[in-house]
């Protein structure tokens, strides 16, 4: 055989660096064509809740952001878990991203049998906004003030009742950590749904819940606040004085943003970062989501990977020291 009937060096060199090239070109042409159909954002509450509510705002001004519709598309149960599990089992091309709480990192803690991880399996990409809870009694307790509060629980240890959305909610917990905190105990009562018309009848007394979900009636007097869980006031209730002011070092927050399954590409993550971003800064979203009393907070993808990452190891911590399991 001839010499020349054999490929040379050179060109075996090129067709190996051309082979190996195809995939890379083919994550580059998909970051480059996504969006090409609509996003599915998964949200693990019912509709009307204060992250279906948030969900829909900033869906829409993604949306522009992209060019493409984002489906809201409404999730409950097991306390966002369902939601959770489906998109960390879902395909990694940024079109299906959840919602992610606060609850996220609490549930990773809390339930020992879930067939997904939440830190492993699931990528924080952009956060949306901070919400602060109000401390709330019913009228009919004695105290107005949070030291009010924690010299009545002393003297009257297990007697105080302390309402919450659920064994391992948020409302559970801020009021779990508030207890370690001050030193003292209250009876906690949890709740399937909404304990706020139990609050109003005085058949509970004590209650850490969403601004938004309390505002008004503590406008007309039918709740009394006693502080904001927040270390910062907020415009919704300028004069209302934070716990850490009575208690210092208190702080919790609820918080919403959006991630997707691991695997994720890389440019995905980033336009998806981009088009949040965006629409945080649109003027109409933002009034629309600080009339909620969230502050609105975007920050860089780390950092809210690094914030998720620390909420993880508080409220893990808050659960083992309590000893709080779900049944």
């Amino acid at each position: 055989m001839k010499k020349n009937q054999h490929p040379s060096r050179r060109k075996l060199l090129t067709l190996a660096a051309g082979a190996a090239a195809l995939p890379l070109a083919g994550r580059r042409s998909h970051a480059q064509s996504w969006p090409s159909r609509p996003i599915h954002l998964i949200v693990g509450f019912p509709a009307g809740s204060g992250p279906d509510i948030v969900g829909r705002i900033i869906g829409d001004g993604m949306s522009r952001q992209l060019g493409q519709p984002i489906v809201v598309e409404d999730k409950p149960g097991a306390s966002s878990n369902l939601a959770t599990a489906d998109v960390a089992h879902a395909p990694p091309d940024g079109y299906m991203i959840l919602v992610l709480t606060t609850a996220n990192v609490i549930n990773a803690t809390l339930y020992q049998k879930l067939d997904y991880s939440f830190m492993r399996d699931i990528v924080p990409v952009a956060m949306l906004d901070h919400e602060p809870f109000v401390l709330d009694v019913t009228p009919s307790l004695p105290v107005k003030t949070v030291p009010e509060l924690i010299a009545y629980a002393k003297a009257n240890p297990g007697k105080v009742t302390m309402a919450s959305a659920g064994v391992g909610s948020a409302p559970h917990l801020f009021g779990q950590l508030f207890q370690n905190m001050a030193g003292i105990e209250m009876t906690h009562v949890p709740y399937r749904g909404n304990p706020l018309p139990d609050m109003l009848s005085g058949q509970v007394q004590v209650f850490f819940g969403p601004i938004q979900s309390s505002l008004q009636y503590i406008r007309d007097g039918k709740l009394r606040a006693l502080g904001l869980t927040t270390t910062k006031r907020s415009a919704l209730l300028p004069e209302l004085a934070t716990i850490a002011e009575a208690l210092p070092g208190y702080d919790a927050e609820g918080w919403l943003g959006i991630g997707v399954p691991k695997n994720t590409p890389a440019d995905v993550i980033v336009r998806l970062h981009a088009a949040m971003n965006a629409a945080l800064g649109d003027d109409a979203v933002k009034s629309k989501l600080e009339g909620l009393g969230d502050t609105v907070a975007p920050v860089s993808t780390a950092d809210f990977a690094t914030l998720v990452k620390d909420e993880y190891e508080k409220w893990g911590q808050v659960i083992r020291t309590a000893n709080i399991k779900v049944e």
